[in-house]
């Protein structure tokens, strides 16, 4: 079913096809042909942002298609191992507690929580994504990119620093991520290739107050 473009779904063109996402709930729909002809004139008729256009590479061959993080073998100092065990925690109560279809939702919140402090330090994002990382392996629960940016996100607002929270969108194939990035606007702890995605996020997207 095509949704209704609102305040708070986003909207990526790469080629031929168009990914909207729903800030709310996390639902995200790709349109083509023409559904997409018929969403993107809808987009300027209502309350929704203008879609971001996001380029589609060369053929990979699968060079890009590994899990867009890196593992790190530093072990953080126990303080912020300590604190992450903690902000994982509080992460992932957020994603359970609550009505379901607004998981994602509630999560975008707690992740844009910090956004309003001063930025932390390159060296502090990136201890902020180790010691979560290392909290993540600690926890027998399923913590993705969205789950483990989130922590890193609170981590570092518990501690009074804010960070850029980015979600965003790469082409061949579509495929969605999330991470921090530092006080220069570059993402922390990741693999070069994260640069292939375009954040799609760049306004806040949370739109209504998820429950």
């Amino acid at each position: 079913m095509i949704p209704h473009p609102v305040s708070h779904t986003r909207t990526a063109v790469t080629g031929r096809a168009g990914v909207v996402v729903d800030y709310r709930t996390g639902a995200t729909t790709v349109l083509t042909g023409g559904a997409l002809d018929a969403w993107l004139p809808a987009i300027r008729l209502n309350d929704a942002p203008e879609p971001v256009v996001v380029p589609t590479p060369g053929p990979s061959w699968g060079t890009h298609e590994s899990a867009a993080r890196l593992d790190t073998s530093d072990t953080p100092p126990w303080p912020w191992r300590v604190a992450a065990l903690v902000s994982v925690a509080l992460t992932l109560a957020v994603r359970q507690t609550g009505r379901s279809e607004h998981r994602f939702g509630r999560l975008v919140r707690l992740a844009e929580a910090g956004r309003a402090l001063p930025p932390a330090s390159t060296a502090h994002a990136r201890a902020a994504v180790r010691s979560v990382r290392w909290a993540a392996r600690a926890v027998p629960a399923r913590i993705a990119c969205l789950e483990e940016s989130t922590a890193a996100s609170l981590l570092l607002a518990v501690g009074g620093r804010g960070n850029v929270w980015r979600h965003g969108i790469a082409a061949d194939p579509i495929r969605l991520h999330a991470w921090i990035c530092d006080e220069r606007g570059l993402p922390v702890e990741e693999p070069a290739h994260t640069g292939l995605y375009i954040a799609i996020n760049a306004s806040n997207p949370s739109g209504a107050e998820p429950r």
